[in-house]
Parts: structure tokens; C-alpha cells; sequence
């Protein structure tokens, strides 16, 4: 199936490991071109070094999305580079454990980090994205919905994300732009295996644990069926598709997990 993604151009924060590289690496795979904005310099560079190397286009711009001015950077960055941007993919963020007990200052800094650079980019993007009929992406999280206990700030974050696709997919329609997010719940990326493997003794059946509970295969979702979904919502194939919240996780959250 041709997704119509050729020379189209993505930012996509986070992008080049976890859900973030997946998605990139769809997209350069549908001959789109991946701008990677993220802090991670050396697996930023040799990610997108390994893309090129395949024939893709891709690019990469380093620094901290908390800062509004490198949000802006971005967005210069991309126009001076490519001369148009076709979506955006919000995807950078961690579930940094701002709990009630954290205090308010860990609270903020949580939103900072995980919430803020959403509204930024799109900010500063957004007279392209109007040239060019755009799309928006957000990734959410399942702890938006159930809560995990523990994180407030990043199930804030979380919860302010959906909150804006809706917000976004309403105030843009006029100009043809759609947002949507993808809410994925337990995902096996490098960050969530470094999670098992400091916070538990026995960290293979904690994984097996957790992975009992999904309803679907009792299995983690894997990083490319995310991606998969991503590439086909910011794509042509699903031009009539806005305001929606697109669950990948197995039945995870919508489910009855007695079943299992």
C-alpha cells in the first residue's frame, strides 16, 4: 500500500529510539523524511546515520525540547532544510515518577518535561502546517486513562495530551489539518527494559507478569505495530480521520483482564 509519504517531511521528537525510532523508521521507509529532534547526540547520529545508509533521508537537530527556543529552532531548522513540514510527531517524554509525595516543584518540572514542548512545536509549526494541510500526532499514554500510581506529573502530561488532540483537531479543521494520538500501554522499549532490569531482582518474570495481563496474546506491544498505525495516520489513507484516540495495546486498557 502506497501511504503517499514521499518526500514528505515529519519532526518527530524522541525520535531515534524507543516508539520515537520506530516511527521514524517507518516513515523513512515510506520515503518520507524523518527530522529527529532529540538530546540524545550520539544515538540521535547513529541512527540517523544507519537511515541514510539504507537510502532513506533523514536529519536530526540536537538539544532540549524543555527549552522553548530550541522548539523554535526545530521548526527553523526543517523550513531552512526542507522548505515545508507535513506533520508532527509529539512523541518525546518520560514517566519520571513525580508522585504526590515529589512535592510541587517535581511536579512542574515533570509537566516541563514531558507536556510543554507539545504545545511549542506545534506553536511554531503551525503556519506550515497550514500551507500544507497537515497532520498532528500525539503520542499519549495508557496511564492517561487508568492511572498507575506514583507519576502525577506524567499522568498529567499524559491526560493534557489527549486533552489538546481534541482542542486542536477542532480549532484546525478549518484549514485541513487532523490530529489524532496513538495511547499505547506496555510497550518493550530500551527505557522499559532498563526499568525491569534497576528496579527489579528477578526482572524476566516481572516482564512475564506484566505481560500476563495483556488480553491479546499476553504479550507486549511491539515498537513497529505503533509505528505501523502512526505512518497510516499521518498518511492520505486515513484524510477523514481527526480528533481520535487510537488504542495499540492489546486490549490492555479496554478489556476485562479476567479473560486471562
Amino acid at each position: 500500500m502506497d501511504l503517499g509519504l514521499k518526500d514528505k517531511v515529519y519532526i518527530v521528537t524522541g525520535g531515534s529510539e524507543g516508539i520515537g525510532g520506530g516511527i521514524s523508521e517507518a516513515i523513512a521507509q515510506e520515503g518520507g523524511i524523518p527530522v529527529i529532534a532529540s538530546w540524545s547526540g550520539e544515538t540521535t547520529k547513529d541512527f540517523v546515520s544507519k537511515l541514510r545508509n539504507q537510502g532513506s533521508k533523514a536529519d536530526y537537530i540536537l538539544g532540549d525540547l524543555q527549552s522553548t527556543d530550541y522548539c523554535k529552532d526545530v521548526v527553523d531548522f526543517t523550513i531552512h532544510r526542507y522548505g515545508k513540514i507535513d506533520g508532527i510527531i509529539n512523541n518525546a517524554g518520560s514517566n519520571d515518577g513525580a508522585s504526590l509525595e515529589k512535592g510541587p516543584e517535581a511536579f512542574r518540572k515533570s509537566l516541563l518535561l514531558n507536556l510543554n514542548h507539545y504545545f511549542d512545536l506545534v506553536h511554531f509549526a503551525l503556519p506550515y502546517l497550514k500551507e500544507n494541510q497537515g497532520s498532528i500526532l500525539n503520542i499519549s499514554s495508557k496511564v492517561a486513562l487508568t492511572g498507575q500510581g506514583g507519576t502525577s506529573g506524567y499522568a498529567a502530561a499524559k491526560g493534557a495530551h489527549l486533552a489538546l488532540t481534541r482542542e486542536w483537531a477542532l480549532e484546525l479543521a478549518p484549514y485541513g489539518i487532523r490530529v489524532n494520538a496513538i495511547v499505547p500501554a506496555e510497550v518493550m522499549t530500551p527505557y522499559y527494559k532498563k526499568w525491569l532490569k534497576v528496579t527489579f531482582d528477578n526482572p524476566e518474570e516481572k516482564e512475564k507478569q506484566i505481560s500476563s495481563k495483556v488480553p491479546f496474546g499476553s504479550r507486549m506491544t511491539k515498537i513497529e505495530e505503533i509505528a505501523s498505525l502512526a505512518v497510516f495516520l499521518i498518511s492520505h489513507k486515513s484524510n477523514h480521520t481527526t480528533g481520535q484516540f487510537l488504542h495499540v495495546d492489546g486490549g490492555y486498557v479496554h478489556l476485562d483482564r479476567a479473560i486471562t
